[in-house]
């Protein structure tokens, strides 16, 4: 059995939701502005942005704005398959992936956030706060893509709340 420790998590849920538009969600700016972000500027190596309905590929980097937190999210794709997998760099050096199974009339949803510093700030904030965000974000994929509705604030500001971020579950 494996054990928790601070350096990773994973978070799962199943969705009943085709395969193709949950990996749609994860891995276009159109797809992941619908559930998750406010927005995602994704650019190819090359320096092109891409267009809004591609899927973004390794080595593209990202710019990610998200609904009531300030802070701009950059990073890079590390891996994708273009099909059920992908894994980028997220939150102060760690890597993210997500990986889509087929099962039954859902699909399992994988997310293993790891390479986790495991120093006090980071359990409280990376570790701590990153599972909690997931949790949050994951089920409202499934949220939008089984019942058509998001659960995240959009309406009020919640950006001048100091701990906003730890007290509201829906940021």
């Amino acid at each position: 059995m494996s054990k928790l420790n601070f350096n990773q998590f994973t978070k799962k849920i199943y969705i009943k939701a085709p395969i193709e538009k949950l990996f749609w969600c994860w891995s276009t700016a159109e797809g992941i502005e619908s559930w998750f972000l406010r927005k995602a500027v994704y650019t190819s190596p090359n320096k092109s942005i891409r267009n809004a309905s591609e899927h973004v590929q390794v080595n593209d980097s990202y710019a990610w704005n998200w609904h009531n937190w300030e802070e701009q999210e950059r990073g890079s794709i590390l891996q994708t398959n273009n099909l059920d997998f992908i894994e980028f760099s997220f939150a102060e050096n760690c890597k993210v992936s997500v990986t889509l199974e087929q099962k039954e009339n859902a699909v399992l949803v994988s997310l293993k956030q790891y390479e986790i510093p495991t120093d006090e700030n980071s359990k409280l904030n990376i570790h701590h706060g990153c599972s909690n965000g997931w949790t949050f974000w994951l089920a409202n994929l499934k949220a939008y893509l089984e019942h058509g509705i998001l659960l995240n604030e959009r309406e009020f500001d919640l950006t001048k709340i100091p701990l906003a971020g730890f007290e509201f579950v829906n940021m």
